[in-house]
């Protein structure tokens, strides 16, 4: 199968040319970017020399229609809901990495996004693409909502309480950290080495345009609305991103009890991986990886639940969904292309 990356010279961009390379059912055909048009993808990544020799073009719907099956959309937010429509109409898969079309409502978009929203008929169109919870939409469909890392984490970890009603909505705090790589490849000067290294900040309080896909994602998945409390972090680091989940339970549970109920809810999910009783994950051990890594306790004193949920956020909380998302539309098996271990150390 062709398929093209809109935004390849990205990192999200950079990072789905990594694994589709390594996909036995996919060929790269067309790698698209207005900004860097032109030159030569192994120019602006070195790394890439004599593994990808292939010329960045422009956007171009009609191209490619004639090109490819398939379209990654691995743009900044507001791009994708301009250029995806015209991929649509010519009868390709698109899969948005962007935030562009996972808020159904248009308002909310406008106003975390600070941007016009897409086309209201198209956002109800687009399946949101969090892999282990919403298979049965996404086997045979055409357009995806690739979720975001912080959510991607956050929701994975919460879904399987969230659908059997074992905590109190109303208390749920999510304490988010992630790595540099997160805000994309733009110079920011809050982003060079000086400013982060040896430093940990909070950033975006009470304005992280994660929130209400968060909070849209619980609603569909328990039938109840509520707000969060979402904090975010940024860590000096490249790579990985962990958000530390609290909640009050609505009766007694013990962590063995709970991690039982964990691991039967996703014993059909090959990525994600429950720790055993008094274990929980670090960023570490999912690096460059697709998994989702979940640890839990129950604090009997406070009969309060903390969740620990760590994924690579440029794999599972991006590129590798996306691929992963493609494999189930297809019916292929969810981890062709993605099979491989973390790097460690």
């Amino acid at each position: 199968m062709k398929v093209g990356v809109v935004g390849a010279n990205g990192y999200s961009g950079i990072e789905l040319i990594r694994l589709l390379l390594n996909h036995p059912q996919i060929k790269l055909e067309m790698l698209i970017s207005h900004s860097t048009k032109g030159e030569q993808l192994q120019n602006i990544y070195s790394h890439l020399s004599g593994i990808v020799e292939k010329t960045l073009e422009d956007f171009d719907a009609d191209e490619l229609a004639a090109r490819t099956e398939v379209v990654f959309f691995a743009t900044p937010a507001g791009i994708s809901k301009d250029l995806l429509p015209e991929c649509l109409k010519r009868g390709l898969i698109c899969i948005d990495l962007s935030g562009d079309f996972r808020l159904k409502d248009p308002q909310e978009y406008a106003d975390w996004y600070h941007k016009d929203p897409a086309d209201a008929a198209l956002l109800n169109d687009a399946v949101y693409g969090l892999s282990e919870i919403n298979r049965r939409q996404i086997q045979g469909a055409n357009f995806i909502s690739n979720p975001g890392c912080y959510p991607t984490a956050t929701l994975l970890g919460l879904a399987p309480v969230l659908k059997n009603k074992i905590i109190d909505l109303s208390s749920i705090i999510v304490d988010g950290k992630s790595g540099i790589s997160g805000s994309g490849k733009k110079a920011i000067i809050g982003n060079l080495f000086s400013e982060v290294n040896e430093n940990v900040k909070a950033y975006k309080l009470g304005q992280h345009q994660h929130t209400p896909e968060i909070e849209q994602t619980i609603e569909e998945i328990s039938g109840e609305k509520h707000a969060i409390t979402f904090t975010t972090n940024l860590i000096p680091m490249t790579r990985g991103l962990m958000c530390t989940i609290y909640a009050t339970l609505e009766q007694g549970f013990s962590t063995r009890e709970l991690l039982d109920h964990y691991e039967k809810f996703y014993e059909n999910s090959p990525f994600v991986r429950i720790r055993p009783l008094g274990t929980w994950p670090s960023t570490k051990e999912v690096l460059g990886s697709n998994f989702c890594d979940i640890g839990l306790n129950v604090d009997g004193r406070t009969r309060r639940l903390t969740i620990v949920s760590v994924i690579d956020n440029v794999v599972k909380g991006a590129a590798g969904q996306a691929v992963q998302n493609l494999n189930i539309i297809k019916e292929w098996d969810e981890q062709t292309g993605l099979a491989f271990t973390p790097i460690y150390p």
